[in-house]
């Protein structure tokens, strides 16, 4: 399976990449897209970020390549990671709403590319800020369990640590999720909590020392005057104000440890990395896991949430899933205590608010574009968008897949060991299989020689394919021409 990286030279698309190739995610026939702007910095840094991963990482590096225009995104999973990010300084404290103002258009732009252009199968994993406006733009035009936002899934390893640190344990003996919206919304699932080597009761008692007898009730109002404190403390010495942290409650300091280090200047690129890398491996691994992530709801939590139920029902959430293959495919959520439910709630009528507003803010912008007479401008986030008290059943159906049709390769390889195996290395692990394959004769210099394959695939298979080969160490040129069409067979591309 190939994976593609918009905006693959940002601070966490760089992460991405390199622990993508670190990490050994993908084997070294399979590609990795690293996708830039034309005519912009990325479009040039992509060219060096390719080079710059090659050198660290020749022995096991997938096959590299570029892309500058969201028509040229082909891959298998796609991590969308392009737009605005905050400003990482002391006192700059991030502003969902100017993000969506401005990620909106970008969003936009490569989910319907991706829906002109895709396989139909893609899945997307969403980074962009704000996630779940993210995730509804792509869930609208794709569908939406083709489309999943790392930030659940980021806060729920954030607060493992949290309560393992406090446990005195490792991280991977602790359960538990947390979902709502990515941030200060962030909702922590304590019900869901489990420690390996602990029963019931002693879980109960552990969770209850953790909690401190507080609930989520009072979290909001808690996050607001720790943020205040911490910006006083900072402004002195930035050591103290992360010291000041570690003596919170875990899920007071799930929120507020991520935001200090924002506010320190570093960023968390690492760690958004690291979790999306997490997903990404579950999808091409074939696995079924359960994690947590944003999603497009349509009547999932219908009768799990108590007295508050409804409000949630429709719309982008950060929840439990099963992740696999081809996208999540189910909720995993029991009923949940009320102040937990509550909180679900009031998540998901924020994000509601802010899908709302992006929503308008786009569709002015089209009206704009269309000018006095009402022509057709360029199309917004507006119609469709799910919110979270809106129709996010109403999936716009992904635009026509082309059919499988005949294809002839003639590849122009090194007459040496290995050449082959990489070229049917390509083929299987995209799933195509040759019809025929032939070898032709080695050229003038002795060094190259011909061979010729043919195949069944869609157009833009076909073009991964291309892609792929032409970047093989041991090939020349490659000429992709529809079966029957013989005028270039057997030219150097």
């Amino acid at each position: 399976m190939d994976v593609a990286v918009v905006g693959a030279t940002g601070d966490v698309g760089r992460q991405v990449c390199t622990q993508i190739v670190e990490r050994r995610v993908l084997p070294p026939t399979a590609r990795l897209q690293l996708v830039g702007r034309a005519g912009g910095a990325s479009g040039r840094a992509v060219h060096g970020l390719r080079a710059d991963l090659v050198d660290a990482y020749d022995e096991h590096a997938p096959l590299l390549d570029v892309a500058h225009s969201p028509d040229d995104v082909t891959a298998d999973v796609i991590v969308v990671a392009a737009g605005l990010t905050p400003p990482a300084r002391t006192g700059a404290d991030p502003d969902r709403r100017v993000l969506a103002a401005t990620n909106s258009a970008v969003l936009a732009e490569y989910a319907d590319a991706i829906a002109r252009h895709g396989s139909g199968h893609e899945v997307v994993i969403v980074v962009t800020n704000p996630v779940e406006l993210g995730v509804a733009v792509m869930a609208e035009r794709l569908g939406r369990h083709r489309v999943l936002g790392m930030g659940a899934w980021l806060d729920t390893l954030r607060f493992r640590r949290e309560l393992a640190v406090e446990l005195g344990v490792r991280r991977h003996r602790v359960g538990g999720f947390v979902g709502g919206q990515h941030g200060e919304d962030a909702v922590p699932l304590w019900s869901t909590v489990r420690v390996s080597g602990l029963d019931a009761d002693e879980r109960a008692r552990a969770v209850a020392a953790l909690r401190r007898g507080r609930t989520l009730d009072a979290l909001p109002g808690e996050i607001a005057a720790a943020k205040d404190e911490l910006a006083r403390v900072a402004s002195q010495d930035m050591g103290a104000a992360f010291e000041l942290i570690d003596t919170w409650p875990a899920d007071l300091r799930l929120v507020t440890r991520p935001w200090m280090t924002h506010q320190s200047g570093a960023k968390t690129p690492a760690g958004t990395a690291s979790a999306t890398v997490d997903l990404l491996e579950v999808i091409l691994d074939g696995r079924e896991i359960v994690v947590a992530g944003q999603v497009a709801l349509d009547g999932e939590l219908d009768g799990r949430l108590g007295p508050t139920d409804g409000v949630p029902s429709r719309g982008v959430l950060g929840v439990p899933v099963v992740l696999g293959p081809g996208g999540w495919t189910r909720v995993l959520l029991d009923e949940l205590p009320d102040d937990e439910a509550r909180r679900l709630v009031q998540a998901a009528e924020g994000i509601d608010r802010l899908i709302s507003a992006s929503a308008v803010s786009d569709a002015g912008r089209a009206a704009g574009a269309a000018g006095p007479q009402g022509g057709a401008g360029s199309p917004g986030v507006a119609a469709g968008v799910p919110g979270a008290t809106g129709a996010a059943g109403a999936v716009r159906a992904p635009g026509p897949v082309g059919a499988e049709r005949d294809w002839v390769a003639t590849v122009h390889g090194l007459d040496q060991p290995g050449t082959l195996t990489a070229l049917t290395g390509v083929f299987s692990t995209r799933g195509v299989s040759f019809d025929s394959l032939a070898t032709g004769p080695v050229d003038g210099d002795g060094r190259a020689g011909r061979i010729v394959v043919s195949f069944r695939a869609t157009p833009r298979r076909t073009r991964a394919l291309e892609r792929a080969v032409r970047r093989l160490a041991t090939v020349r040129s490659v000429v992709v021409e529809p079966a029957g069409d013989s005028s270039r067979r057997g030219t150097p591309g």
